[in-house]
């Protein structure tokens, strides 16, 4: 299968690229730079040049493919505005790409957060919320699940709060770096709120698993670890960086303050039972002992 990858030099993205080549399929990967054009050929894959926000470039890279994955985020935190706008961003490549596809029959593998469900563990039923700070990113997502009704094979893999790969990579990297500038390991009130976490390379296989099998308008969860104390990722985070490991007030994330706080876990049951996907990399807090000081 000729698949066109959104996002394919990220560290998902990258994965992705890798297992897809490594399972017979050929890429053709969006790349916003030289730069990344040089990565993309490096990995073996073909670039398209462009950026998300070149709609008719996206059109172009669908029609040129058997399938499309997107990947693709601005990860702007800096400020409400700017994740705002990185959520609009993508809610339009995700209209764009859905409408080249539409009436093909073709896969199309988007992906979002996992939800969260009060007092349990979230599971693959439950819906994406549709406010809060990304909660656009929910819409966008849910629009793509019902092409399935449009002659579109879509799905959407939920990620985690973390995926990471040597010990960097989702909001423990956030922490990571933001516990390198400050000088301090933080975690958000009691610290006891736990997140969900996968090794890059296990969601790289679940998402070519999508690719390849997911029924249309179906939703994954790529999760390893059900959930992690919130305090235990910082206190592995400290540990390596010699700092200190202290609460610290929510405002101190800014916009990812309420998200940060969120009592989080969430199950994968359903996804390994069906798709017959089983993580086998290192546990987040296994790959944490990566951190370089």
């Amino acid at each position: 299968m000729r698949v066109f990858v959104t996002g394919g030099t990220g560290l998902i993205g990258s994965a992705v690229v890798a297992e897809l080549l490594g399972n017979g399929h050929s890429v053709l990967a969006l790349a916003r730079s030289d730069a990344s054009a040089q990565a993309v050929e490096a990995a073996g894959a073909e670039p398209l040049r462009g950026a998300l926000a070149d709609l008719d470039v996206l059109r172009s890279g669908a029609a040129q493919a058997d399938g499309v994955i997107h990947l693709a985020f601005a990860n702007d935190f800096s400020s409400p505005e700017a994740l705002a706008n990185a959520v609009a961003e993508e809610s339009a490549a995700l209209a764009t790409l859905g409408e080249a596809l539409t009436g093909s029959d073709r896969p199309f593998v988007t992906v979002s957060g996992t939800p969260r469900a009060e007092g349990r563990p979230s599971t693959e039923a439950d819906p994406l919320p549709t406010d809060g700070p990304v909660g656009g990113r929910g819409i966008a997502v849910t629009k793509v699940l019902d092409l399935a009704s449009r002659g579109v094979r879509s799905s959407a893999v939920r990620l985690p709060r973390t995926v990471h790969n040597e010990g960097t990579g989702g909001f423990a990297g956030l922490l990571t770096n933001i516990a390198r500038q400050s000088g301090v390991s933080g975690y958000p009130g009691d610290g006891a709120q736990r997140w969900p976490a996968v090794h890059a390379l296990d969601a790289a296989i679940l998402l070519r698993l999508a690719l390849e099998q997911a029924p249309a308008g179906t939703a994954w969860h790529a999760v390893a670890d059900e959930g992690d104390p919130v305090r235990d990722i910082a206190a592995v985070i400290g540990r390596r960086l010699n700092v200190p490991v202290e609460s610290v007030p929510p405002e101190t994330y800014g916009p990812l303050g309420p998200i940060f706080s969120a009592d989080q876990p969430s199950s994968s049951t359903h996804t390994r039972r069906a798709l017959g996907w089983e993580p086998k990399h290192p546990s987040l807090l296994e790959d944490l002992e990566n951190i370089q000081a």
